[in-house]
């Protein structure tokens, strides 16, 4: 069983979909499109993104997590944080392409999956 940490903003960044315009709303369909595909895939997945939603996102499917204060490279700090408290870090993907975030990551024994693939497999159409 995989069990995936997302970079959330890593992902919703790798399209130039004008998420900018509205980073809440693209946090809300990042965690819409991972309820989705969780669903299918049977996987444990949790999406870590550097600082709440402005507006309160649930999922009863995801874990939805955040680091603890908003700063440069902050979600990365709270990925790495959650990769070193688990038992089983080679269980874990990490879907980033940040590379200092999969070196990090890597030497904890987690693997990691590159943001441009994995948003293709849980949003094939680019929409």
């Amino acid at each position: 069983m995989v069990r995936w940490i997302v970079d959330g903003m890593n992902v919703i960044g790798s399209r130039p979909d004008g998420w900018w315009k509205d980073r809440g709303r693209a946090m809300e369909t990042l965690v819409e499109r991972l309820d989705r595909w969780a669903s299918d895939q049977g996987d444990t997945v949790t999406v870590v993104f550097e600082r709440p939603p402005s507006t309160a996102i649930t999922s009863s499917v995801i874990e939805i997590a955040h680091a603890p204060r908003a700063a440069a490279n902050s979600a990365d700090d709270e990925i790495v944080r959650l990769v070193q408290a688990d038992a089983k870090p080679h269980e874990i993907r990490v879907v980033t392409s940040d590379n200092a975030l999969t070196n990090r990551v890597r030497s904890l024994g987690a693997s990691v999956f590159s943001a441009v693939s994995f948003r293709d497999l849980i949003d094939p159409r680019g929409q």
